[in-house]
């Protein structure tokens, strides 16, 4: 008799079981955790999806010996509203310089935090830097002494990120920018498009590792231009307060790269304290050279310029991007070097500086001859060249002109290139983020 009676409950148990959680035996899906979809990045602008033609008009006889302009789809993603400036940039490289000092240090606990969860075992206990503990700009790590301060012991042990001995200028203690170096690892979609489906690959084969050096290259400002006193720009550009919204320059796309992955990381270690997937947010990265000139297009149709209007002076006569107007002419448009990231008037999808100020790095391949092959939905071609590649391969696309550069270049549709291991005074970046679903607007 109590074998009926555990029969029977048992097989209630599993009829409710199956009501609660299976649909009564219906297919009801499993879905992932819901939240909003709605929230536009800070300091990022939504692009919409929409189609466009690219490239230079048929009638532009500048552009008479290239291929015809062609009709693209593009989806919709998140767009930085300016340049990325030096400001920003700084947080990146001031973030690689104190992870370095507090590994150097040994973790001490005055820096670091460990979780006191189930998670915490299973990682052996491990220790994570408290970014709250170490301070704005790492100020509690880099005072010498004073309450929470590194110790000296400590102290003694950053020796090494200084310069020493004939490197070191007498009564200066100065890091050694050359040690800030970013290690990061990513899967090449690329790579792993090819070789998924053969068996006898391992997905290590598909990850490309990397250890870049962080630091600007500021001697740009010298080796650019020949026989021109850019001194003051060598020793000041990137650090002085003056150019903190200014845009870094001096990255190579390489650089661009390691500071994508690393913001990239630091909203998923937020989104990961508030509970939200590690989806919630696409990868940021670098546009695409069709992303970029359909975003420099603000939404209008075959405009020549992000402005919209096929002249570079509005109808006051007023300069409407930051580049040299005539030979030897830099400040008639109010700037001789660079501007601050939020000069003149954005477009119509309220980015600043989508021509001019800096030219900016693409995630592009430079090929001519990809043109015809690409295709009409987010046309891309993508190359990431190894260090003992030919230069050839390692050209990206560069768009939007230059500070240096004639008004020829400030065109939504040209196109120009450079190396991807090569920095320059006059090419800048800023990063999007695609947008998970067809239109925020639905």
């Amino acid at each position: 008799m109590k074998k009926i009676y555990l029969i029977g409950i048992s097989a209630a148990t599993f009829l409710f079981s199956s009501c609660s959680h299976g649909g009564a035996g219906e297919l009801v899906g499993a879905y992932n955790k819901k939240f909003k979809n709605d929230r536009i990045p800070l300091g990022m602008v939504y692009i919409p999806p929409g189609h466009t033609p690219m490239g230079g008009s048929d009638e532009d006889i500048t552009f008479s010996q290239n291929g015809p302009s062609r009709m693209t789809t593009i989806s919709a993603f998140y767009m930085d509203q300016t340049e990325i400036s030096n400001a920003e940039y700084r947080q990146f490289t001031n973030w690689v310089r104190d992870s370095i000092a507090v590994t150097m240090m040994g973790m001490p606990a005055q820096f670091t935090k460990q979780p006191k969860n189930a998670a915490s075992a299973g990682l052996g206990g491990s220790k994570f830097i408290d970014w709250k503990k170490v301070g704005v700009n790492g100020r509690n790590i880099w005072r010498a002494s004073g309450k929470g301060g590194a110790q000296s012991a400590q102290a003694n042990s950053l020796d090494a990120m200084y310069y020493s001995g004939l490197d070191a200028l007498p009564g200066r203690k100065e890091i050694d920018v050359r040690k800030l170096e970013y290690s990061y690892s990513v899967l090449n979609m690329d790579k792993a498009a090819i070789g998924h489906k053969n068996a006898n690959s391992k997905r290590q084969d598909y990850i490309d590792r990397y250890n870049i050096a962080v630091y600007p290259d500021t001697m740009v400002w010298k080796i650019d231009f020949s026989y021109s006193q850019n001194d003051p720009m060598v020793r000041g550009y990137f650090n002085h307060p003056s150019y903190d919204d200014y845009p870094v320059v001096g990255v190579s796309w390489e650089q661009c790269n390691a500071f994508s992955h690393w913001r990239t990381e630091l909203y998923n270690g937020v989104a990961v304290a508030r509970k939200l997937p590690m989806n919630s947010r696409s990868d940021y990265r670098l546009p695409s050279e069709s992303e970029f000139e359909y975003a420099s297009r603000g939404g209008n149709v075959k405009t020549k310029y992000p402005w919209g209007g096929p002249y570079i002076r509005n109808a006051k006569g007023c300069l409407q991007a930051n580049f040299k107007p005539g030979r030897g002419d830099y400040s008639s448009d109010g700037g001789i070097y660079t501007v601050g990231v939020k000069s003149y008037f954005p477009n119509d999808y309220g980015l600043y500086n989508m021509s001019g100020n800096v030219a900016e790095w693409t995630k592009t391949a430079y090929n001519k001859s990809s043109g015809p092959l690409l295709h009409d939905l987010n046309p891309d071609f993508t190359y990431v060249a190894d260090k003992n590649d030919s230069k050839y391969l390692k050209r990206k696309v560069v768009k939007g002109g230059s500070w240096k550069d004639t008004g020829f270049f400030l065109q939504n549709a040209v196109s120009t290139y450079d190396y991807q291991d090569e920095q320059r005074s006059y090419i800048g970046f800023r990063c999007v983020s695609s947008f998970m679903g067809t239109d925020l607007r639905r």
